[in-house]
């Protein structure tokens, strides 16, 4: 069937790639009064589901080609996605290109097909779409005169504004489907520049790519940033790792703030690295207290009594379902902005109702998964891969005189998970699986171990016998002099240091068993 410039039928091209829902939307055009043109999978799904349809080869007069990569590139395809009403129109008439009204594209699974272990570098290419991205391009930059439905999620929403507008698309939602048009072109065309970009000359994928590029989807407005005077939104990644912050459900409260997001993120990555029920109080992405135990209760006194201080209006994470006694507890004991949980028993949700001001986050999911972190610069980003290194007993070496005893090893594990999550320079005490104080942000080591030991002394926490870890190594013995007067029995550090010989002399001096990491944890 040949259709004509001047047909007063409206038309739709339909060339998509995934097929779900298409036959039920292609039906409700017909039914408007569409007439359908597609390509040769998608045509040939179409006729088979009953439906009257123009191939593309037949309306443009030329097959396809090249085993179906030359198919919609012609001027009676481009031409009457461009076509601009009253601007056009004689053109077209004496070119013989009827208008298209309306484009139904989705593209080839480059992401998916490369994603997988198999995929080889020819089904990689084979999967870069070209006439698709080129159509949507075209629908999209005329959007005032044709709509571009580029997702199945679009159907519905699609379907129903047409029925309102008796088979026609308003301004808005034409503009909008050409936005998310252009934004998947330009994801799309990100995937592939990423993919090619970390090839090396070996056709080994590279950590980092030539270039990098990045696509995220708006998820809030915030009332402003770190200070009021800054204007700030939240961004997710389009594909968010199951269990992170991006992928929360907000039972209540207020909106988040900047500094609620920000501190919210490290309370919950703090709180889930650990595979007993713990707790972390945050506050200023630094832990302000941080507790392992057999039930969440007894981990979050032990928390909030690191630094019961610190703790007013902070963020606690707990890595277990939240029961109603434990919720009780903090809400008679502190005033606090957020309460991070995997999930809440259904009293517990019941009574937090009473303190509407409490933001109560529930975030499903595991431990956290590798990504790679980046920090803007003047000018550029720095990217660098995750801090996710797990230590074990085995992965330390012991270079003190004394050893650790069986109980010391947990505290100095539990003390370098910690450390991690604390702000460099980072100094943790631990005694018991908790936290009994926290140096954190010094500019000097030294410094940040009198912190943390005035701060157990402040808080009444027993600070003799206690375990210590340092993020990375101490530069002089001094540190270790320092912490010795309050009675610490062991040190976990990474080690490294030009004057470690000294620093493992002051330990044995002082009796401390003394290991190595190897590693370290800054956090800037």
């Amino acid at each position: 069937m040949n259709i004509k410039p001047d047909s007063p039928k409206r038309l739709a091209l339909i060339s998509v790639s995934d097929k779900t829902g298409i036959i039920e939307f292609a039906e409700k055009l017909s039914g408007m009064g569409y007439g359908l043109l597609s390509t040769g999978g998608t045509a040939k799904a179409l006729s088979e589901a009953g439906l009257a349809v123009t191939e593309v080869s037949d309306h443009t007069g030329s097959p396809e080609i090249m085993g179906g990569r030359v198919k919609t590139l012609h001027p009676r395809v481009h031409g009457g996605l461009l076509g601009r009403q009253g601007v056009d129109d004689a053109v077209m008439v004496e070119q013989g290109i009827p208008r298209i009204d309306m484009a139904v594209i989705n593209l080839y699974p480059f992401e998916s097909v490369t994603s997988r272990p198999d995929c080889s570098f020819e089904d990689a290419i084979e999967n870069i779409d070209i006439g698709g991205p080129a159509m949507v391009r075209s629908a999209a930059k005329n959007f005032e005169s044709v709509a571009i439905v580029s997702s199945p999620d679009q159907y519905q929403q699609v379907l129903e504004q047409l029925e309102l507008g008796s088979g026609a698309l308003d301004h808005k939602t034409r503009f909008d489907l050409a936005v998310a048009a252009f934004n998947l072109v330009a994801r799309y065309d990100d995937a592939i520049s990423n993919y090619l970009s970390a090839l090396n000359e070996e056709g080994k994928a590279e950590t980092f790519p030539r270039q990098a590029n990045s696509s995220f989807l708006k998820m809030a407005d915030l009332r402003y940033g770190e200070n009021p005077h800054q204007q700030a939104a939240w961004y997710r990644d389009l594909h968010p790792d199951e269990g992170s912050l991006a992928c929360a459900r907000q039972h209540q409260g207020k909106e988040l703030s900047y500094n609620n997001i920000a501190d919210a993120d490290a309370a919950w990555e703090c709180v889930r690295q650990f595979e007993e029920p713990a707790c972390a109080i945050i506050k200023h992405a630094n832990p302000c207290g941080v507790a392992i135990a057999a039930d969440l209760a007894t981990a979050y006194d032990a928390a909030f009594a690191t630094d019961s201080t610190s703790a007013f209006g902070g963020i606690i994470a707990f890595n277990r379902t939240l029961d109603a006694a434990t919720a009780s507890t903090i809400i008679d004991r502190q005033f606090l902005e957020l309460l991070i949980a995997p999930s809440y028993a259904d009293e517990t949700l019941a009574l937090l109702t009473a303190k509407k001001n409490i933001r109560v986050l529930e975030i499903p999911g595991g431990k956290a998964a590798p990504q790679q972190g980046t920090k803007r610069i003047s000018g550029g980003m720095l990217v660098q891969t995750s801090d996710l290194h797990e230590l074990s007993r085995s992965d330390c070496r012991v270079v003190s005189q004394r050893q650790p005893e069986d109980h010391e090893w947990l505290d100095l594990l539990f003390a370098w998970k910690v450390a991690r999550m604390v702000k460099s320079n980072a100094i943790v005490y631990v005694q018991g699986g908790r936290t009994v104080g926290i140096g954190a942000g010094q500019m000097s080591r030294v410094d940040s171990a009198r912190i943390g030991r005035w701060k157990a002394e402040e808080a009444g926490l027993p600070i003799q016998g206690a375990m210590m870890a340092s993020d990375a190594f101490f530069p002089f013995r001094d540190g270790i002099d320092t912490v010795a007067e309050a009675g610490i029995k062991a040190v976990i550090q990474p080690g490294g240091s030009m004057r470690d010989e000294e620093v493992i002399a002051a330990a044995n001096e002082h009796g401390m068993a003394m290991v190595f990491t190897g590693i370290r944890h800054f956090r800037h």
